[in-house]
């Protein structure tokens, strides 16, 4: 055989054999046997005159009333020699001793009495019979509903159930308790290691002790250590707790599995724990292993919140099962458990205790060195421009979780690529920023000249005052292009701060409070535009008073409770809300009037900084320096900063005791 000819019997698709097939080809088997072996293929119908001339002439042997409506006409065996018979016989479906006539007569008794007064005026010999006959094609007609609703329900409880053939364990309906995890294991290699994952030092070092105690456990066990039960990751979204999970299964070279919290929810009652003791059976089998659970919180939240339900709750019982399995009587398996989860205050307090997650791993936002880790990784793919600075992109993004990030990069390539580029340049990152955190430009939005010098004095004022503030964050840039719901936005680059003192919060407060105060300095009016810059003071201030304890008339008290319970419950009296609204009010004012003076002591550069505005709609620190000189704030931090890196760089003198 040539290699051409074995090339094309290889793409030829090999046949499949499909169980359905059966059900078709006895179904049609059926059809046949009732079909071929019914002997009337060959029967005509004949009319009332035929019937009796034919009657007449003897050549009947025998008339079979079917059901009493239907006679069936036999002609004697001499007879079929006739010239008139001959074309019926010689017919293909024509069976021997088979009817050769079909006679619909109607009315029975009608019938009876014609045919016995005909015997009787021709002396004739034949038989006459009546038979009752059920055929199985029309009994299968009729319970056809029923086979079609219950082929129906097969077909709906066999898809709720997991899928089809191809489903394994989980496509038939007795398998619906089974577990759904996702297995890792040396055939199914995941390629993500500890070297994906940027920052999260604290984190890895955690979860690499599990993946090292996994490997080589008589390092631990030597000195009388026990394997751990579990590790809980906790964080806000996207900082990289499923990622890390990933690492996990990549470098640990054990089997892992993996699934959801939803997956062990079910419409039936019982599934959800019938799913813990089979996952947890397979891991067993399977040991040394890990189980990861991605949000935990869908199954393990705090029992007995919820009264209206009942006490056979059964998220409750899965939850119940899972403690069981996790630190019950005799768990001795070297099976360990991750869970990651963003609300780690609703879980029920037995799932958390030591002995179960013995670990609670908390995954943190990034700071600006993290940043720096989780942007290189993610720039690796893409086509970059000299021009790119990632150490200011990671200070341009506080706040910005590793999935932020990655976004933030995907969506720049997309700018460099929607303007033609041939790689990306550094002002594609800082559009997608603006894009990611201001919105979408709205470039066809209709705004009166008045309205625009209204938001240009509005975003001018921000700049002025944070400019003059010591503890303000400085400035980047100030826009008065329109994005999503902000008609003009300011731009800064914080510092980023472990704590914040009483100053700092005070010089942010002014800060925001600079746009108001300009429309109020120029105009001697005041707008809704300032709607989020009042939000944003007046949870500061509120902060100030009720949670940090940086008011001198509430005291150092704090009215907040980590355990997330005092929501529907005011912790302090009347006359004390009347306190702290009145010292909100008096702090926001104060910051509000510093602001007016600020400004009033600056017109004329507030002046000149708009009419810029208004000119280039988009200004930078450089038009800024242009107008108002440097910083000396920036030259002061920037002394201090060179004296730390001085006295970083001397060498530590060794002192002895005497």
């Amino acid at each position: 055989m040539s290699d051409s000819n074995k090339d094309n019997n290889s793409k030829t698709p090999k046949f499949k054999f499909n169980a359905y097939w059966i059900y078709g080809a006895i179904f049609l088997a059926i059809i046949a046997v009732q079909f071929f072996s019914s002997g009337d293929l060959a029967t005509k119908n004949i009319s009332k005159n035929e019937f009796t001339e034919i009657l007449k002439e003897n050549d009947i042997s025998k008339i079979l009333v079917i059901n009493n409506n239907v006679a069936q006409v036999f002609i004697k065996e001499d007879a079929l020699k006739k010239k008139r018979y001959q074309k019926l016989v010689t017919s293909t479906f024509y069976r021997k001793g088979a009817s050769l006539y079909e006679y619909n007569f109607g009315d029975l008794q009608n019938f009876e009495n014609d045919v016995e007064k005909i015997r009787k005026e021709n002396d004739l010999d034949f038989d006459l019979k009546n038979e009752s006959r059920t055929s199985m094609f029309d009994t299968i007609i009729g319970f056809l509903p029923f086979i079609i609703l219950i082929g129906v329900w097969l077909f709906f409880m066999k898809r709720m159930s997991g899928g089809g053939a191809g489903s394994g364990g989980g496509g038939q309906i007795f398998s619906i308790g089974k577990s759904k995890a996702k297995l890792f294991d040396k055939d199914t290699k995941v390629k993500t290691t500890f070297e994906n994952v940027a920052g999260l030092e604290g984190a890895k070092e955690e979860v690499q002790e599990i993946v090292d105690f996994l490997k080589s456990p008589e390092k631990y066990t030597a000195l009388g250590g026990k394997i751990p039960k579990g590790a809980l990751l906790v964080g806000p979204p996207g900082t990289g707790k499923t990622l890390l999970a990933k690492a996990v299964a990549g470098e640990a070279g054990v089997p892992f599995f993996s699934l959801s919290g939803s997956d062990f929810v079910e419409m039936f009652v019982g599934v959800g724990a019938s799913r813990v003791r089979d996952l947890f059976k397979q891991a067993a089998q399977k040991s040394p292993s890990i189980i990861f659970i991605d949000e935990i919180d869908a199954i393990g939240r705090a029992r007995g919140k919820n009264s209206m339900t009942g006490g056979n709750d059964e998220r409750e019982n899965t939850l119940n099962q899972l403690l069981t399995e996790m630190d019950g009587f005799g768990t001795d398996t070297n099976v360990i458990v991750l869970a990651a989860t963003n609300r780690a205050d609703v879980l029920d307090s037995a799932l958390m205790r030591a002995g179960r997650f013995d670990r609670q791993i908390y995954v943190d936002l990034p700071d600006i060195n993290e940043r720096k880790e989780i942007f290189e990784v993610h720039i690796k793919p893409l086509k970059l421009a000299d021009d790119v600075n990632v150490e200011f992109l990671a200070q341009q993004t506080p706040g910005f979780s590793g999935a932020d990030i990655a976004n933030m990069c995907n969506e720049a390539a997309l700018i460099a690529a929607r303007q033609g580029k041939k790689a990306i340049h550094h002002q594609d990152f800082l559009d997608a920023v603006d894009r990611i955190v201001g919105g979408l430009e709205k470039k066809n939005k209709v705004i009166t000249p008045k309205e625009k010098k209204t938001i240009a004095f509005h975003e001018a004022g921000h700049a002025t005052v944070s400019w003059m503030l010591e503890h303000a964050a400085p400035l980047v840039k100030v826009t008065i292009v329109p994005r999503g719901q902000s008609l003009g936005a300011a731009w800064y680059l914080p510092a980023e701060r472990m704590i914040v003192q009483t100053e700092q919060m005070l010089d942010e407060m002014c800060a925001t409070m600079g746009g108001r105060a300009a429309e109020k300095v120029m105009f001697n009016k005041i707008s809704t535009g300032a709607l989020s810059d009042l939000e944003k003071v007046t949870k500061q201030a509120r902060a100030m008073v009720t949670v940090y304890g940086l008011n001198e008339e509430v005291g150092n008290i704090t009215y907040y409770d980590s355990s997330g319970n005092d929501s529907f419950v005011k912790p302090y009296s009347e006359d004390t809300a009347k306190t702290i609204d009145k010292e909100i009010s008096k702090m926001i004012e104060a910051q509000y009037q510093r602001a007016i003076k600020l400004l009033e002591d600056n017109k004329d550069k507030l002046t000149t900084l708009a009419e810029l505005l208004l000119e280039k709609e988009v200004i930078f620190k450089d038009d800024l320096q242009k107008i108002f000189g440097k910083r000396p704030f920036d030259e002061v931090e920037e002394k201090i900063e060179k004296e730390i890196e001085e006295e970083a760089s001397v060498p530590p003198v060794n002192k002895t005791e005497e």
